[in-house]
């Protein structure tokens, strides 16, 4: 039998252990999750508050606005490949930016913002630190989140004036000038390449059939490998001097006086339903071309070779040079 006075000890030595473990189970009822966890875990930028930001004045279309010298949080209709282009974090974008090939891994984080305009709620969510917009319908609202700067359609149009415009919406100058830098470099070694593969006196066409059978041609600054083709290749436009428009709309009876050496063609096709490209490759009128005579017309994808913002453009140089090298050989071969 065990004497009381071992047993009241050892109740005594339990009791004062007990309160020590409710002491520490308290103070660890109160604490987040384990240290190990958040250690392992890098931070995710994406959400983090800015640091302060320094503010600074701009001209706009709009008046004098200010807006932080280093955004952070960027949110645009249309201009998702220009910010990106000199180092803009894009936060939010409209519907048709992820859609471009050459912005698709910039954007996988950021958030679709609606199309054509972009939607205020949702852009309110996002809470981004500046807004660019190509359109100024919501202005107001949009200019009641966060500094708001309108630049509508055709407020550059090169892409240096754009590279240097977007430069200084984002605040950082170094990354406008290195890419112009590498957009030169790339632009001089492909007009080396088609030394001998294109004459210089040969023209070469952008033209876009839409769904609904109307044929376009385009120039310098509307897209379709304008400024890639004419610009940084320094090719020649089949319709130079007739028209100062960038886009002209061509019936069978004006193709032929429109038609170039070598015809880049997209097609506008968005219900992917429509016949009017297989009726347009039937025309007598288009096979009579001197282009479809020396199998020079080439097929392009409509979302690839839409896109005109600086990221694109440049992407589009060795597009371009390769597809005419290569037609050039397989046209060899069949001599």
């Amino acid at each position: 039998m065990i004497p009381n006075k071992t047993i009241k000890a050892v109740l005594a030595v339990i009791f004062v252990f007990s309160l020590f473990l409710t002491a520490c189970g308290g103070a660890n009822t109160t604490t987040s999750a384990p240290a190990t966890d958040s250690a392992s875990k890098p931070a995710d930028k994406s959400t983090e508050a800015p640091t302060e930001n320094k503010m600074r004045s701009i001209e706009t279309p709009k008046g004098t606005i200010q807006i932080p010298d280093k955004p952070h949080r960027i949110v645009t209709d249309y201009y998702a490949g220009e910010l990106i282009a000199v180092g803009g974090n894009v936060i939010g974008a409209e519907t048709e930016a992820f859609k471009s090939p050459f912005t698709v891994e910039q954007l996988k984080n950021a958030q679709d913002v609606g199309s054509p305009r972009i939607n205020v709620e949702k852009t309110l969510e996002l809470a981004p630190d500046l807004i660019v917009v190509m359109y100024d319908d919501n202005y107001e609202a949009l200019s009641k989140i966060a500094p708001t700067v309108y630049l509508p359609y055709g407020t550059a149009t090169n892409i240096y004036d754009t590279v240097n415009l977007f430069g200084e919406v984002v605040g950082d100058k170094e990354k406008a000038d290195k890419f112009i830098a590498d957009f030169d470099k790339k632009a001089a070694e492909g007009r080396e390449k088609l030394k001998g593969i294109v004459d210089e006196n040969a023209t070469v066409g952008l033209y876009e059939l839409t769904n609904k059978g109307d044929l376009w041609i385009f120039g310098d600054n509307a897209g379709r490998g304008g400024q890639t083709v004419y610009n940084a290749l320094k090719l020649k436009m089949p319709h130079a001097g007739k028209s100062k428009e960038q886009t002209v709309q061509l019936s069978m009876e004006t193709l032929p006086e429109y038609a170039a050496d070598y015809m880049f063609v997209t097609f506008y096709n968005p219900e992917k339903n429509s016949e009017a490209l297989k009726t347009l490759q039937e025309s007598a009128v288009w096979n009579a071309t001197a282009a479809a005579k020396n199998n020079q017309i080439f097929y392009n994808d409509y979302d690839t070779f839409y896109r005109y913002d600086p990221i694109a453009i440049t992407a589009h140089i060795d597009m371009f040079v390769d597809m005419l090298i290569k037609r050039h050989e397989e046209n060899k071969r069949k001599k």
